[in-house]
């Protein structure tokens, strides 16, 4: 191929689609195993063959004919193939880093989580024992103010008195905590 390649490398300096199509037709096959070789990935070895064509296209006029096509081929080819893998190998890099943030974050989540329970079970531990057993009721069973009221004896409007000034005191003591 090599007077071959020589004369059809000076009809495609010139502009010669068809003698272009010939050069592509012929090497096709080979670059794309060797592609494939390289990525192991056949779809992406196909793009990086036409993107490597478009590019000896556009780059037709400094091709010297007198010189090993071949080995320009694939060379560039080589080339591509090693920028393309390192560019994966910083994607992989920074979605491992991605990753890495979200799950720390996610674990800092969870420790500020547990870190305002402690400080809620703290405050309610501070509460009287009468205001921690209407909360305590009211929150943990259910109950309503007046089933509160019927099993302490006591009125509706001091359960829900004791149950607004528990649940004020609760949220100072945690706020003022996570400051």
């Amino acid at each position: 191929m090599d007077c071959l390649n020589e004369r059809i490398l000076r009809k495609v300096i010139q502009g010669d689609q068809a003698a272009f199509a010939e050069l592509y037709k012929y090497y096709r096959t080979p670059a794309l195993k060797f592609c494939i070789t390289l990525l192991k990935d056949e779809e992406e070895a196909e793009n990086m063959i036409h993107e490597v064509f478009i590019k000896i296209w556009d780059r037709r006029s400094q091709i010297n004919p007198t010189l090993n096509f071949t080995s320009y081929l694939f060379t560039c080819l080589r080339n591509m193939a090693f920028d393309h893998l390192k560019k994966m190998e910083k994607n992989n890099q920074l979605k491992q880093h991605y990753l890495e943030k979200m799950a720390a974050a996610r674990d800092e989540e969870v420790e500020d989580k547990e870190m305002k329970f402690q400080l809620l079970y703290s405050a309610v531990n501070l509460l009287s024992e009468k205001r921690k057993q209407i909360l305590f009721l009211n929150i943990e069973e259910g109950k309503s103010y007046q089933e509160i009221a019927e099993m302490l004896m006591i009125s509706k409007n001091t359960v829900k008195n004791q149950l607004v000034k528990a649940k004020q005191f609760l949220r100072e003591k945690v706020d003022l905590a996570a400051l």
